[in-house]
């Protein structure tokens, strides 16, 4: 078995969450929310769209519970943009950057990155490409 990427991640967050989620990945990180069949009642949760091949699915549940260090450690996105441009804009956007790594080791190789939590609590690692 050959694995190329991963193709999605699903996470639970609150029943209302979306608007949240909005504020967070699309207008502060700059990922595109895709919603149209969520609203639609057609599949029950909504993705942000990290590229062409990759996205998170985020599913509103009222049995949503924050996540704890037993349950969860962290999403790895990797970016285009170089670490300093990345903090730049995490800075801009008012997000507080929890860790800065120089060097961590990923699927790809090592390269900077930065941790940060989403408004659910999830830790999720920005990570410049290799």
């Amino acid at each position: 078995m050959q694995a190329s990427h991963i193709d999605h991640v699903n996470l639970n967050v609150p029943a209302d969450g979306k608007q949240s989620a909005r504020e967070f990945y699309e207008q502060k990180l700059g990922f595109r929310i895709e919603d149209d069949l969520y609203e639609a009642g057609e599949k029950p949760f909504f993705d942000v769209r990290l590229s062409a091949t990759g996205v998170v699915h985020l599913w509103p549940t009222d049995d949503f519970e924050p996540q704890e260090a037993v349950n969860y450690d962290h999403l790895c996105i990797v970016v285009e943009e170089d670490i300093e441009a990345v903090k730049s804009q995490l800075t801009e956007a008012g997000v507080d950057i929890e860790t800065e790594l120089d060097s961590p080791l990923g699927a790809t190789g090592v390269a900077g990155a930065v941790y940060v939590r989403d408004p659910f609590g999830y830790r999720v690692e920005l990570k410049s490409r290799v």
